[in-house]
């Protein structure tokens, strides 16, 4: 998600009006900034300072002063003078303070925080309303306000010393002052129906237009800038989670400040400045609550991070005094540039940010990109409470109804709060001509393609991963495939894909075909005839969708296939909330391209057939998913996730030779920190019985090669494999896997070199029933478990990196060097 809206990044806050007036607050005898100062214009407009003690204050008619306030100092008031616009407010000490809230020994914020957090389920509207109901309008924005670039941008002489000198026009800067006059650099709006009921709030997506694109890019408009909530135990800005201020333990994350008492709606409210107890200032949340001063609710919320990017999201409430509630009424969200010495590539290109400005540190000359800023703007109205409401696909937390893109412009017209102004006009105008002449939508459309490992041709999708591959039986794989787009049917597709091995010299090949049989549901029903390898004892969970890789190294030291052909009918469905599901009805023909044969009490099998009929789920009850006309979009990926999957024999059906069961499950839980670092865990289980043959056992992923040395054994590392467990040296009818994994963030050692430490952690445990049925392969056995550790310094240049495993236990090996693997890594990052 963050990666189709990164172009964002380039960003910072100066808004154009008719009235502004800048300046900064300081302490008079430190000289230090005083962070969120109020501010108040004679004309009743009220604003506050940011965390450096900077204020803006913007109105539609000039005023003639303000007033600055600091809880502990003496109010100052400041008369505007003529051709002024930047003011440095000094405030002075005093002895006496607020004295509304005073707990004998104890910081007077404490007292009013931990009473803000008992009556949390009284303030918050979706605990205290039984339900409500509203439409929202937003507006997002990323623009700039041309008056804030340096004027030699677009002048052809500088003033000196000794009088205006000739200066070469830079005439990138130039154009961008010109086209930012006339118009924004990207625009969306949006008309949303927010309905709550049961515990469930879905939003309904009316209306949403895109400037520059026909269809919207549906990513963009589930982008999650900040929380709806700010009851929420965890307060979400721009896709990052961090503990709230008024979380049930949020006392020990943050410190709070009594600054000020204000009146907002006609109700008094305390002033409470948070900031979070590390010391890095990018470590967490800061900024001001507004406090309810009788019933302890949240007025209004001021919630600010500061790094490489500067990022506040503002929530302002309405009173209503018959649910003695206040009720969220309006939002808006910035992001501005932050301080960073380091240049990030972003798209191809490199943007520049600006590091802390410290001793003999010189801050780097600004472009016009620099006063680049996002501003995201929601509205409330229609706002009804307590009313019978009925949440139609409750399930999916945001839906886009199929007519929302082609809403005309009356429909805009009754929702905006205000009508579009001339560069709002000329935004769409412009950028829907830059698309069409640039071909943007198709570019798009090609990158998601190629992400996902398909080269759209017309109607066609070539598979890129069925072109080349090898492997120790087929020697190069050689082949073509791919499936029909879109554009040949959004109701049929047919796919298959045909392929060649140099060193087995033999063709393999597959041919499916299907139908669309439920939309909103995005369900198909079909059939499939494969003949092609697969490694033997291979887990494979069917509804995973393979992952695009350039290149998959694991397979290319595999020599034992069996050879499968396969009829199948299938259905698709994500029918059930929350889930995908595959179910399968197949007949397959197995012939071991190895020394293998199965002995069913005396009968030998060197080849069989199997009948099944299987289930594949995949359930991610924490995510959130958007409906949209195209399909079921997964917006809000959150763990753990599940996955079962169970097999079942049909026995005297269509020549089947055996009777068996296999039962299937994997959970997979991530957690990323705000430090870069990342902890994911990975437990599966497997458990057969019957008569299986060893084929369709386990083995739990083996890559290691037989080798004399260490050296010599030096292979590609795979994602969740043992890396000293050598090839077809345990099976298991029966199994448990767990892995632990945990990322540091990358550190830079040069300039070039900033290597990524992951600490690696394997363990597993098995059975295998009747041993004595397979015959030809000598192997072991996991009853007293397996165990592997190892560290990873991945991306150490240009994505390659080099990891150390070692085998331990039960299972470990007489001489030492041959439980030591040494792996290559490689990470291919895509920008588009």
């Amino acid at each position: 998600m963050k990666q189709l809206c990164v172009f964002f990044f380039f960003l910072t806050l100066s808004l154009q009006a008719q009235f502004q007036v800048n300046g900064i607050v300081k302490e008079s005898t430190t000289n230090k900034p005083l962070p969120f100062a109020t501010i108040t214009t004679t004309d009743g407009i009220n604003s506050i300072s940011d965390v450096d003690g900077k204020f803006s204050i913007v109105t539609p008619i000039p005023f003639t002063a303000f007033d600055v306030s600091y809880i502990g100092f003496t109010k100052a008031r400041i008369a505007i003078e003529k051709n002024k616009n930047y003011y440095v407010v000094m405030l002075s000490q005093k002895t006496d303070d607020l004295n509304e809230v005073v707990v004998p020994g104890e910081n007077p914020a404490l007292a009013i925080i931990r009473k803000a957090i008992i009556n949390k389920d009284n303030n918050n509207p979706q605990k205290k309303l039984q339900s409500f109901e509203f439409k929202s309008y937003k507006k997002l924005i990323v623009s700039a306000n041309p008056d804030s670039i340096n004027g030699r941008i677009d002048s052809v002489f500088v003033q000196k010393s000794r009088g205006d000198q000739f200066s070469k026009i830079d005439s990138s800067e130039y154009k961008f002052k010109d086209i930012v006059r006339q118009q924004h650099l990207f625009q969306t709006e949006k008309v949303s129906q927010y309905q709550f009921a049961n515990n469930t709030l879905k939003e309904t997506i009316l209306g949403t237009k895109m400037a520059g694109f026909k269809q919207p890019v549906y990513e963009i408009i589930a982008f999650n800038l900040q929380s709806f909530s700010i009851y929420d135990s965890g307060y979400e800005l721009f896709e990052t989670k961090y503990n709230s201020p008024i979380a049930n333990d949020a006392l020990k994350d943050y410190n709070y400040k009594l600054l000020d008492s204000l009146i907002i709606d006609g109700r008094n409210t305390y002033m409470i400045y948070f900031k979070n107890k590390k010391k890095r200032r990018a470590s967490g949340l800061e900024g001001v609550l507004y406090i309810d001063q009788n019933n302890f609710a949240v007025a209004k919320a001021v919630m600010r991070i500061k790094g490489v990017l500067d990022i506040s999201g503002i929530h302002n409430f309405k009173y209503i005094p018959s649910e003695k509630l206040w009720f969220p009424t309006d939002k808006t969200f910035k992001i501005v540039k932050g301080k960073n010495d380091d240049d990030i590539k972003i798209l191809g290109g490199t943007i520049q940010f600006d590091g802390d400005v410290e001793n003999d540190f010189k801050e780097r000359k600004k472009t016009a990109s620099d006063f680049t800023y996002l501003l995201s703007q929601t509205n409330n109205f229609e706002i009804q409470y307590n009313i019978p409401i009925q949440i139609k696909k409750s399930a999916v937390t945001i839906e886009i109804k199929d007519d929302a893109i082609n809403k005309p412009e009356a429909f805009w017209d009754t929702y905006r709060k205000d009508s579009l102004d001339s560069r709002s006009k000329k935004t769409y105008l412009a950028l829907d001509s830059i698309s069409i002449k640039k071909r943007i939508e198709s570019r798009l459309r090609f990158g998601r393609k190629i992400i996902n490992g398909y080269l759209p041709i017309g109607k066609f999708d070539l598979d890129l991963r069925k072109l080349f591959s090898y492997n120790n039986y087929e020697g190069f794989r050689l082949g073509i495939g791919g499936t029909t787009n879109e554009r040949f049917s959004k109701n049929f597709r047919v796919e298959g894909y045909t392929a060649y091995g140099t060193k087995d010299n033999d063709f393999k090949y597959n041919l499916g075909i299907a139908a669309r049989v439920g939309k909103f549901t995005n369900s198909w029903i079909g059939v499939s005839y494969t003949d092609d390898l697969r490694e033997i004892a291979s887990t494979v969970f069917a509804i995973d969708k393979k992952p695009f890789k350039i290149y998959d190294p694991r397979p290319i030291n595999i020599s034992t296939f069996y050879n499968y052909v396969t009829w199948k009918t299938f259905i698709e469905t994500k029918i059930i909330p929350k889930t995908e599901s595959l179910w399968e009805l197949s007949r397959t023909a197995v012939e071991p391209q190895f020394n293998y044969i199965f002995n069913l009490n005396g009968k030998l099998y060197p080849n069989y057939v199997m009948t099944t009929a299987m289930v594949s789920l995949r359930w991610n009850p924490f995510s959130d998913y958007m409906q949209t006309p195209t399909g079921r979009i997964e917006v809000e990926k959150r763990f753990p996730k599940f996955t079962f999957q169970y097999t079942q024999s049909l026995p005297k059906i269509w020549q089947n030779d055996f009777e068996f069961s296999k039962i299937d499950f994997k959970t997979e839980y991530e957690k990323k920190y705000l430090n870069g670092q990342k902890t994911s865990l990975l437990f599966e289980v497997g458990y057969s019985f019957g008569a299986i043959p060893l084929t369709h056992l386990y083995n739990t992923s083996p890559n290691n090669i037989t080798k004399e040395t260490i050296i010599q054994r030096i292979t590609f590392s795979g994602k969740n494999s043992f890396e000293t467990m050598f090839f077809n040296e345990f099976f298991s009818s029966q199994y448990a896997y767990f892995q632990f994994k945990h990322g540091f963030s990358r550190v830079t050692l040069f300039k070039k070199i900033k290597p990524s430490l992951v600490i690696v952690s394997r363990m597993a445990w098995g059975n295998l029933q009747n041993p004595e049925q397979h015959i030809g392969l000598d192997y072991k056995t996991l009853n007293k478990g397996y165990f592997e550790s190892g560290i990873e310094l991945n991306q150490i240049y240009k994505g390659l990196g080099l990891g150390g495993f070692y085998r331990y236990g039960p299972n470990q090996l007489s001489k030492f060097q041959d439980n030591i693997a040494v792996k290559i890594s490689f990470v291919l990052n895509i920008g588009l």
